[in-house]
């Protein structure tokens, strides 16, 4: 399929009416802003701090090295090289993996679902930063005006708007509620946004990726700034990157390091192939993979050094209210004077009184003050954007300057990921040709983000942040893992290791050296199964449970751990397991499909060529040429093994010479063979053209033969000259020939 010289066969038919990128920073820019997400924010800064800090990068790196980097690989190099979306794309290497396409395009539009809802919220909590003073700063009054809300002063003013002015959160999944019509409008809003920046695909999103990937960067920077300026932040980054090398013992250290890497990159959606089908075709993936995956892995890093010094912050001045409430109470039971118990002195003061007068100290409702318990206090996902750092920012001055440049952040780090998200719907549905001629790509993409906004309507209503929980995490997580797996063993057992090391040999310039060809052959595999494995086991082992927030609760504001009902359980399964369907069903419609046409294909008739004869059936005049001709539109002929004109793709196939049935031709699946039979259907069966079999050799063997182009409307003959012009375009059968002559090129 690839030859060091000569022009690439699959160049000039695919890239004709395919767009291009601008230039390569564009092309690395949607890259990164697709893998860097909501996930590197509230994701690994959680991580890190909940498994002993520096010690987590450990297997982190690891995992980085010998599984994110060669898999991010394989992805980038299939789609430059075949020039696809995530179907066409693993139908090219075997029509049995077609399913894979299929179940990462269902993962791709069940996950643009729930995560544009979650820039839904971002939007909500952006427009009310525009508020003086911030609406989660305060309680409000009651009905009454004589107080405060029961639930607000109970559980504070940030969990009471997030909970209750936000979501307006029933206490059970199985209650839906009403819609929120203000969150259905901002949900309106942002599929709009969306649809304005992915309607016309990388034409449209490669302008608007230059400030939604690189805004982000310079608010982190921002905020790093301001957070390294307030009390505290030493004691968030010293907690955050103290090592506790002791927990690298326990294994779900290294599952969820392995399982971080793996979603950071964003594997498997589809995206990101169809972001590389748009590049050159000799452009270095290799070199983008490596750039992109570790841009990524410094984000997450960078971010965690920006939330945990405002998180080292919020857990200084937590600390302190806590002081200053013992040390009121204590000054009110002993009748000291104000200001008589600094904070430093506290601790000596309370032992002083414990060892003196220890009934009236007992009698005291002290809390326990400890700067580790509040910087314990971690959240992840959506609890940290939405509550702890948003409670972080209102004690920062200039709370809402800060609340609008976070909330800007978060909303355009999420459409940058929505851009990768969309284009592994729309670009599948592109090559698959579902649109008429005529219709503009811009209709279908409006299609697309009205049949997502339609479905994810579900997620405004008040039970709505349950159900986006359950997407979260049932309609990903699983089915990434396995079609991963498909595709590394496909790339490398199925399409073969030789021949993808030749193709990016071909594209780079350069062989994959032993570190790729392990990583792809035996170590990312087994990570891969060991990583699937302990997932299934996990799952297991865990009750499917959700947290309600229940203000009739005895602990609350603690919320209430409830079993997902039995309907609920079942929606689970049926996320978990759908999209993988995909690949047994279409794996089961391919082979029947062969099953039913082996026995109507035609009988093959090769003979060698006469000028004087008469036009065939098919209105096709044998024309002079030295060598056999197929005419039959179900087979494709190949030469004999020891002939001069056998391409290098026959001694890995090894088939028959002569004519070859098509079914025996697609069992075979390698891609070279394909791209030249889909080119000898395109002859014989709409331009009814007598094909040469120099179609068959690689193109760059240099060979000149005499043929005649004959039409099927009229059976008239022109001559043609072959000479290197012929180029075979896989899955679309476009062929393109020219002769020695410019002038005559059909």
């Amino acid at each position: 399929m690839a030859q060091a010289l000569g022009r690439d066969p699959l160049e000039s038919g695919s890239e004709e009416g395919r767009c291009k990128w601008d230039n390569k920073f564009q092309y690395l820019l949607s890259c990164i802003g697709f893998a860097v997400g909501l996930g590197n924010i509230w994701r690994f800064p959680y991580l890190c701090q909940t498994y002993g800090g520096g010690a987590f990068l450990i297997p982190y790196l690891i995992a980085l090295v010998f599984e994110g980097v060669p898999l991010f690989h394989i992805e980038l190099a299939i789609g430059q090289r075949l020039r696809r979306g995530s179907i066409g794309v693993w139908t090219a290497i075997s029509p049995y993996l077609g399913g894979v396409g299929l179940g990462c395009f269902t993962v791709s539009f069940l996950v643009s679902l729930y995560y544009n809802t979650v820039l839904v919220w971002v939007l909500w909590y952006l427009l009310n930063s525009f508020q003086q003073p911030l609406p989660w700063s305060a309680c409000p009054p009651d009905l009454n005006g004589t107080g405060i809300v029961e639930e607000c002063q109970s559980s504070g003013p940030v969990n009471y708007f997030w909970y209750r002015r936000t979501l307006d959160i029933t206490a059970d999944i199985s209650d839906s509620g009403s819609v929120q019509w203000r969150l259905l409008l901002c949900l309106a809003a942002c599929w709009t946004v969306v649809y304005l920046c992915v309607s016309r695909g990388i034409e449209t999103t490669g302008k608007a990726v230059y400030f939604t990937a690189l805004f982000p960067y310079l608010v982190l920077t921002m905020f790093l700034i301001r957070g390294l300026t307030l009390p505290g932040a030493a004691d968030g980054l010293v907690y955050l990157f103290t090592p506790k090398l002791q927990i690298l013992q326990n294994p779900r250290v290294w599952l969820d390091a392995a399982t971080q890497i793996f979603f950071s990159l964003s594997l498997a959606f589809g995206g990101h192939i169809a972001f590389a089908s748009y590049n050159p075709p000799r452009n270095n993936c290799r070199q983008d993979a490596v750039i992109i995956a570790l841009v990524n892995s410094m984000t997450s890093l960078y971010a965690s050094i920006t939330i945990f010094s405002i998180m080292g912050f919020k857990a200084t001045n937590d600390y302190g209210h806590c002081l200053d409430s013992n040390i009121l109470s204590l000054i009110n039971e002993f009748d000291l004077p104000e200001l008589s118990i600094p904070r430093d002195d506290y601790p000596a003061v309370l032992q002083h009184l414990n060892a003196t007068q220890p009934d009236r100290v007992a009698q005291l409702p002290l809390s326990a003050c400890h700067l580790e318990d509040f910087l314990d206090k971690s959240a992840s996902g959506p609890g940290l954007a939405f509550v702890v750092f948003t409670e972080a920012v209102l004690h920062m001055p200039g709370a809402r300057g800060w609340a609008v440049l976070f909330f800007t952040m978060l909303f355009t780090l999420g459409l940058s990921s929505m851009f990768g998200n969309m284009e592994g719907i729309t670009t599948p549905l592109l090559d698959l040709g579902v649109l008429p001629t005529g219709v503009p790509k811009e209709a279908l993409t409006g299609l697309v983000c009205l049949v997502c906004f339609l479905s994810a309507t579900c997620f405004t209503l008040q039970s709505g942040s349950y159900w986006l929980e359950v997407f979260d995490s049932f309609a990903a997580s699983l089915n990434l893992i396995v079609f991963t797996f498909l595709e590394v063993v496909g790339v490398v057992y199925v399409y073969g290791m030789k021949r993808f090391c030749a193709d990016i040999e071909w594209m780079t310039g350069r062989r994959p050296g032993f570190y790729w060809r392990v990583t792809w052959r035996v170590v990312s595999p087994a990570m891969l199964l060991g990583i699937l494995l302990s997932y299934i086991v996990l799952l297991a082992h865990s009750s499917p449970n959700y947290k309600a927030w229940n203000p009739q609760y005895g602990h609350f504001p603690a919320r209430e751990e409830k079993p997902y009902p039995s309907w609920v359980q079942a929606i689970c399964v049926l996320l978990s397991f759908l999209p993988l369907l995909w690949v047994p069903a279409s794996a089961l419609a391919q082979l029947l499909a062969r099953q039913r046409q082996r026995p109507e294909e035609p009988a093959l008739r090769c003979h060698s060529p006469d000028p004087n004869s008469q036009p065939s059936e098919s209105g096709c005049r044998p024309s002079s040429s030295p060598g056999p001709l197929c005419l039959a539109t179900r087979g494709l002929y190949t030469p004999p093994r020891n002939s001069p004109l056998a391409s290098p793709f026959l001694a890995a196939w090894n088939p028959p010479s002569g004519c070859v049935p098509l079914s025996m031709v697609l069992e075979a699946s390698p891609m070279e063979v394909q791209s030249m039979l889909v080119s000898s259907l395109k002859c014989g069966m709409e331009e009814s053209v007598l094909c040469p079999y120099k179609l068959l050799v690689q193109p760059t063997q240099a060979r000149s033969d005499s043929g005649r182009r004959c039409s099927s409307r009229d059976g008239t003959c022109s001559p043609l000259d072959w000479r290197e012009e012929c180029e075979a375009v896989p899955l679309t059968g476009e062929l393109a020939c020219t002769r020695s002559d410019p002038d005559s090129a059909w």
